[in-house]
């Protein structure tokens, strides 16, 4: 590790930040340290950081806003490369060209701002543009798939591709790129419509407020853990219907405002987190039969 991250210094690929805890980095702000994150200037010094992890066999991981992550408590034994210098937005007309690294939600603001419908879904998410590519992130019936029209990838032999929509194959939370884990999204293009700005400002307000009351927003959390199954009630109902509002393990509980958030109520380990999210699968599935898909990715507990 010491002599890979020496050459990433030496060839000025950017800021590298050495053992720090991943608890600062991810929403629920837990997990344990992370050997190093690296920050890559630009395309071409991401391509020469992808090509000295793949000699120095180096294990990695791309990192945006850590809103649905659940890293463990124990060390994270590689490199994570985060992507806010690819942070560009760019308006044509109703056409967007944003990079990776850019807030989704300050694209949907920003979006909003000049007139354009359909990114008022994106207001309330908290991840960036590559990771709401790479989830397919969506609400209120609407989602990425709908929106996105291009999504500009490094593959994972160093070469640079434009997936159009039908490439990428959006679904429910689910895209080619979970498929392909080791595509890294550079850059998006969204085609929206052209609308009433007040009118958009208002349903978002609305959304807001009603967000508000229904979310357990004063609380770290990674937003909703369960993805709502196919023919039958919503997750979050499904878990308050058996009790489990309000069921904790250690720090962690299961929102008492919203079922299908667990919450880190009071310095909760990531264990905590992880234990809590599998025994309410593992409820719902006893009583319902009902086998919940949970929307956060675990990472690093193998």
């Amino acid at each position: 590790m010491k002599e890979f991250l020496n050459e990433v210094d030496k060839l000025d690929i950017g800021k590298i930040v050495k053992d720090v805890f991943i608890s600062k980095y991810t929403t629920y702000k837990v997990g344990g340290l992370v050997r190093a994150i690296i920050y890559p200037k630009n395309t071409d010094k991401l391509v020469l950081l992808c090509k000295l992890i793949k000699k120095y066999n180096i294990k990695y991981k791309i990192l945006g806003n850590g809103s649905n992550l659940l890293f463990s408590d124990k060390t994270y034994e590689g490199v994570l490369i985060k992507l806010d210098e690819f942070n560009k937005i760019e308006f044509f007309d109703n056409k967007i060209v944003c990079g990776a690294g850019a807030s989704l939600m300050k694209v949907a603001r920003e979006s909003i701002k000049r007139g354009l419908a359909g990114l008022e879904f994106a207001t309330g998410i908290p991840g960036t543009i590559g990771g709401a590519v790479y989830m397919n992130a969506g609400a209120y019936k609407s989602d990425m798939g709908y929106v996105t029209r291009s999504v500009k990838v490094l593959t994972d032999d160093f070469k640079i591709i434009t997936l159009t929509n039908e490439e990428m194959d959006f679904h429910y939370r689910s895209s080619f790129l979970q498929h392909h884990p080791n595509y890294i999204c550079l850059e998006a293009t969204i085609r929206l419509e052209k609308g009433d700005k007040n009118a958009l400002e208002e349903v978002v307000k609305d959304r807001k407020q009603r967000r508000m009351k229904s979310q357990p927003l004063n609380y770290p959390s990674a937003g909703s853990v369960f993805r709502n199954p196919p023919n039958a009630d919503p997750s979050g109902k499904l878990i308050e219907d058996i009790g489990l509002k309000g069921l904790t393990k250690g720090g962690a509980e299961v929102s008492e405002v919203h079922a299908n958030f667990i919450i880190n109520k009071n310095n909760a380990s990531a264990k905590d987190i992880h234990d809590l999210i599998l025994f309410v699968k593992d409820a719902v599935k006893d009583h319902y039969g009902i086998d919940l898909r949970i929307e956060q990715e675990f990472v690093n507990w193998e």
